[in-house]
């Protein structure tokens, strides 16, 4: 059974013209979720607004996830997303870069790749996470300083340090850079894979305002206007 998220979301903006329907994303990474290879269970999902990726899934499964749903697809990559398939990329857009932004249905969404997926190996990158962390910081505060003020989505392979995070094994702790910006831009929301569900006893964290979920798998995720109304 798929899982299912629902959140209040603070921003009434994205909700004009919808007629009081939430946003729905189906969120994934790490592993194919075999229940969606099944037409029946992918129409119990349906409508969907938007395919998020959090890395470690190969981009024919994103493809076929975005098609299947005839859904836009935003994703990150994570540690293992280079070579092979990836070399061709077939059926998937250009993955959100590191410390990069962009929107789905209305809502703004942050990005944070692997720290180190374009250098040889899968090390782990604490250094440049937190590169990505201010990049992605800078771009949030020129925006308000713009006059954009708006909550941000923000979606990663790796969580926050010591926010979803398996305190048993280094390599899949979360980062502090990532707690950093989460403690600065104080998201609504934060989807990540990578901590195996193994290691884990609850696959939601809430730190804050913000509201962390391990989408391994797939998650629906329901996202409402503040009075559940229209903007």
């Amino acid at each position: 059974m798929i899982r299912r998220f629902r959140l209040v979301w603070p921003d009434r903006r994205p909700f004009a013209g919808r007629d009081g329907r939430p946003i729905r994303f189906l969120a994934a990474s790490d592993e194919p979720d075999p229940a969606l290879e099944h037409e029946v269970n992918r129409l119990a999902l349906e409508p969907i607004d938007g395919v998020i990726g959090c890395g470690d899934l190969e981009p024919d499964w994103l493809s076929f996830l975005a098609d299947a749903f005839h859904a836009p697809l935003v994703y990150v990559r994570g540690n293992h997303d280079r070579g092979g398939a990836w070399d061709a990329r077939h059926g998937v857009p250009v993955p959100l870069g590191a410390g990069a932004s962009t929107r789905l249905a209305g809502i703004a969404i942050g990005g944070l790749e692997w720290p180190g997926l374009r250098e040889h190996g899968n090390q782990r990158r604490t250094g440049l996470a937190w590169v990505h962390a201010v990049r992605l910081a800078l771009h949030a505060f020129t925006a308000r300083l713009r006059g954009r003020m708006e909550p941000v989505l923000m979606i990663s392979h790796a969580p926050p340090a010591g926010a979803g995070d398996s305190a048993t094994d280094t390599y899949h702790l979360g980062f502090p850079a990532y707690r950093w910006l989460m403690e600065r831009l104080r998201p609504p929301l934060w989807l990540h894979g990578h901590t195996t569900t193994a290691s884990v006893t609850d696959l939601q964290a809430v730190v804050g305002p913000t509201t962390l979920v391990n989408v391994t798998g797939a998650v629906l995720v329901e996202l409402v206007a503040p009075d559940g109304g229209t903007a």
